[in-house]
């Protein structure tokens, strides 16, 4: 007997071409994700001579787009459930379009910061609707690996985007210097995101709606037309029956429904909020934000941190790719459990790294001998094993880990607090830095600790099982 099916004998359906392509087609999400949250990284040091900047307020005009996405990520799921799918991605795409020439032309920081915050509630809404409308069109057998196209795709917008930083840049002879029609080079690095907002909601036009919304609102010929033509599902009625029943009770449902027994939230609720929490927490998008001013303040020079920031995208987004090839295979839970270990391992080896850290006369840190190389080292296996588990099989797990009939409604809530979660990270990260780095990547290491215990007591293997047949409890050990 099939457990995700309950019908005897395994499936054999082969991985459709078209399920592939919408899946892309949505991922696309992801690429703008990737690159707003990493377009800042070349352009923080000219920001914040250009409008006399202390570290704190550097810090928030950094990480206020994550204030714009944890509001978008919150609602978008309401939306998602009214409009559809497909036109909360494409609303997406015009709000991103706005605030990407918005940031370019910004006169002063309160205005670039409010335009980031508008961006990030295109961004916050992106990173709920993606992975939701892959995991409801992707078979169970492949879901793993159509679902880790969201991080494949994040990873790339973010080396995109440094690359285009500098590109940019190095065009300009620097972040801080005019390249076209009178604006700087950071100005640019912010407006060239347009490319790809437009790119994104051209895509997503196209893109077919989900089943699970078509059987929701009743549109059963349509949600089979979309079950036969990109998914190949060989009993598109018995499926539209399965997701009906999945679906009962839920024509009112809203955040309030979220409530249970466990700290006023379901079980399921929480293990997909401390998920995402911990997936932040490790710090690793201080990697992807501030890398570029971290390896110039341990003697690389704006060229040479710019070049090694955009090897360490690379390295992410080749260890991505290891991920969806075998998150399917040997599951979701034992790759966390070696992402927790070997980033607990590495961030340890940074802190010890920066804390044989010496300061100069005018404040800035180097690093002694071979401990330079060390810590390089040691930030890209970071990155590896983060780039190969918690990376794509968070959002793996929060598109695929909760009942059909509160999916949306909890997966906003869980993408919420990853972004507040980031918010946290990328704000306090110039604060602590500035007492001392190995206090940073001392606390990121714990986290790390933390997640690895976090997994082993409270994470259940949800691979191979149908959306339609994921309990209140398919998480909790």
């Amino acid at each position: 007997m099939d457990a995700s099916t309950g019908n005897a004998g395994p499936r054999t359906r082969r991985l459709h071409r078209k399920v592939i392509a919408i899946s892309i087609g949505a991922a696309l999400g992801g690429f703008l994700f990737g690159f707003d949250s990493s377009v800042i990284n070349g352009a923080v040091d000219s920001i914040a001579g250009e409008f006399a900047l202390s570290d704190a307020v550097t810090g928030f005009a950094v990480a206020s787009a994550l204030l714009g996405c944890a509001v978008g990520a919150w609602f978008a799921g309401t939306l998602a459930d009214r409009l559809g799918r497909v036109r909360v991605m494409v609303i997406s795409a015009a709000v991103f379009l706005v605030s990407a020439i918005g940031s370019g032309f910004a006169f002063g920081v309160y205005d670039l910061i409010a335009w980031r915050i508008v961006g990030g509630l295109a961004i916050g809404a992106a990173s709920v609707i993606a992975p939701a409308y892959i995991a409801e069109v992707a078979p169970a057998a492949f879901r793993g690996r159509l679902g880790s196209l969201q991080q494949l795709a994040i990873v790339t917008g973010i080396f995109a985007a440094l690359l285009s930083d500098e590109s940019l840049a190095g065009a300009a002879g620097g972040a801080s210097e005019e390249l076209f029609l009178g604006l700087e080079a950071w100005r640019w690095m912010f407006m060239v995101a347009a490319i790809p907002a437009v790119v994104y909601g051209g895509i997503a036009l196209t893109l077919p709606e989900s089943p699970r919304y078509l059987v929701e609102r009743h549109r059963d010929h349509e949600a089979a037309a979309v079950l036969t033509e990109y998914t190949g599902e060989p009993d598109p009625q018995g499926r539209i029956a399965a997701i009906r029943s999945s679906l009962a009770g839920d024509e009112h449902l809203s955040l309030a429904d979220l409530r249970g027994t466990s700290f006023g939230l379901k079980p399921i609720v929480w293990t997909g909020i401390l998920l995402s929490v911990l997936q932040q927490f490790v710090g690793i998008n201080v990697i992807f934000y501030y890398s570029t001013a971290l390896w110039q303040a341990v003697g690389f020079d704006e060229s040479d941190a710019f070049t090694t920031s955009t090897i360490t995208s690379l390295t992410n987004i080749v260890v991505t790719v290891i991920a969806i090839a075998l998150v399917d295979k040997i599951g979701r839970r034992i790759l966390l459990l070696v992402g927790s270990a070997g980033m607990t391992v590495s961030l340890g080896i940074m802190a010890i790294a920066f804390s044989q850290a010496t300061l100069d006369a005018a404040g800035d840190a180097s690093l002694p001998g071979a401990w330079a190389p060390v810590a390089l080292i040691a930030a890209n296996l970071f990155v590896v094993f983060f780039g190969a588990t918690w990376g794509p099989v968070v959002w793996v797990l929060l598109g695929e880990m909760f009942p059909n009939r509160i999916r949306a409604a909890a997966l906003a809530v869980a993408a919420a607090a990853q972004w507040l979660a980031n918010f946290t990270i990328t704000m306090t990260f110039p604060i602590i830095a500035g007492w001392s780095l190995a206090i940073a990547y001392g606390f990121y290491a714990a986290m790390a600790l933390v997640s690895f215990w976090f997994v082993l007591k409270r994470v259940r293997e949800t691979k191979g099982v149908e959306l339609e047949d994921m309990p209140e409890e398919a998480s909790l050990a």
